[in-house]
């Protein structure tokens, strides 16, 4: 599995085009602590939604996913990559992981 360290992220965000960062948290969750990289487009696509809407997702774009800790995007990059995406990665620890280590101004829940 793909895997990148959140301090990865804004690096690997710049080093290659076309970016989609594909939250896969609830609603509620996006509300409440939102991962927001500038210049980079967010889908929210929560987990149980993504095997009826992965055609939303181009193949050939790189894709981070990513979650509150890194467990159900864990599965959601296995599952996209099962479906014909090479270019998917886990952002690991998450938004947690994220506010913890690069924007502690990030809500924690």
């Amino acid at each position: 599995m793909n895997r990148l360290h959140v301090q990865e992220l804004l690096p690997f965000t710049q080093s290659h085009a076309g970016v989609v960062l594909l939250d896969v948290r609830e609603p509620w969750e996006v509300a409440l602590a939102p991962l927001v990289v500038e210049g980079v487009r967010t889908m929210s696509m929560p987990m149980g939604e993504v095997p009826a809407r992965c055609a939303e997702l181009d193949p050939q774009q790189p894709v981070v996913c990513f979650c509150h800790h890194g467990m159900r995007s864990a599965q959601v990059v296995a599952f996209l990559m099962h479906q014909g995406h090479p270019a998917v990665y886990n952002l690991e620890g998450g938004t947690d992981a994220w506010a913890r280590q690069v924007d502690p101004a990030m809500p924690r829940y």
